[in-house]
């Protein structure tokens, strides 16, 4: 058998985890990784719905994610594309887990917790940027906090500017949907369009 199916199997080619891999998990937020938190400007959001999963990038900034106790952290939900994958998962299926990414560092942090959308008006407001509220904002309750070894952003060479891969020749944006769309919308007036559209609605 080459699949593997159960957790016993797993643990039989993995072994179990040194000290260093369980004692950095803890269910609140300290100051170290206060300071983590507030070095990043990028996170990655994972939800889960009926659907199936999905995974949103969220950029600010500045610091991303706002701490608001020990463990409660807020998301303002940004200008996007409209088709809230994610917010639509956590109003049915509030689990959530972040993956927080610092430029220029090999550490990352990752909380797992549950999420609510919150449209509370002073929230809003605490959130706005160049007078632009957001429209809802993502409150996750901390229920794991823990950093992430360097391994993968080393192997990546993510911040190694000299590895970064030649990206003139890849299809743009407009070029995906003109085709998947049979020339519907997207195209070279798209792209033409998009710096400006983008710098216009950021917030």
């Amino acid at each position: 058998m080459t699949t593997i199916r159960t957790v016993e199997q797993l643990e039989e080619i993995y072994g179990t985890p040194v000290e260093a891999s369980t004692a950095k998990e803890i269910d609140w937020i300290n100051d170290q990784y206060a300071a983590l938190m507030a070095a990043s400007p990028f996170v990655a959001l994972a939800t889960a719905g009926p659907e199936g999963l999905d995974c949103s990038p969220r950029g600010d900034r500045g610091q991303v994610v706002e701490i608001l106790d020990p463990r409660t952290v807020a998301i303002p939900d940004r200008r996007g594309n409209n088709r809230i994958d994610s917010l639509r998962n956590i109003v049915r299926d509030p689990r959530v887990a972040l993956l927080f990414l610092i430029p220029g560092s090999g550490t990352t942090l990752r909380i797992n917790g549950k999420a609510v959308v919150s449209v509370d008006p002073q929230l809003l407001e605490r959130f706005a940027v160049d007078g632009k509220a957001p429209r809802s904002v993502i409150l996750v309750s901390v229920e794991s906090v823990y950093f992430q070894c360097a391994r993968a952003i080393v192997r990546a060479e993510l911040w190694t500017q000299a590895a970064w891969p030649e990206i003139s020749g890849l299809p743009t944006p407009g070029q995906i949907l003109a085709r998947l769309s049979e020339e519907r919308v997207g195209g070279e007036s798209y792209d033409k369009a998009w710096p400006e559209r983008a710098a216009a609605s950021l917030w």
